[in-house]
């Protein structure tokens, strides 16, 4: 299994980016999940299926987690970025299928990409 991520880069604060994750196949339970210099990793959003999903509070009404034209191709659309948004994002896949309150978190998680940096400035 293989999932790569891409779209990171540098913005100002109220800027926008989008990241996209391409998987090696199709997973029913899919998540962006980031990590902060000195912070443990943190659920940003959730999908399971084509729509069901799940926000973190801190980015809810800011970013939009998606599926791509190709069902294993992953997006997250991320708007009015802060510089508390500044981290390494992950694309992760559930083995098994779950509701995206589960597929938000870390440990219901199998696989995992090698990360996109986003960088937000002040």
């Amino acid at each position: 299994v293989q999932l790569v991520e891409s779209g990171g880069g540098s913005v100002q604060a109220g800027g926008s980016l989008t990241l996209s994750c391409q998987a090696s196949r199709y997973f029913y339970s899919m998540a962006w999940l980031r990590q902060a210099p000195g912070k443990d990793l943190e659920g940003v959003a959730s999908i399971s299926g084509d729509t069901s999903s799940a926000y973190a509070d801190s980015v809810k009404g800011r970013f939009t987690i998606s599926r791509g034209n190709a069902k294993n191709t992953l997006t997250l659309q991320m708007n009015s970025l802060k510089p508390e948004d500044t981290a390494m994002y992950y694309c992760a896949a559930a083995e098994n299928s779950m509701t995206p309150e589960f597929g938000i978190r870390a440990d219901y998680n199998n696989y995992w990409g090698q990360g996109t940096q986003v960088t937000v400035s002040s």
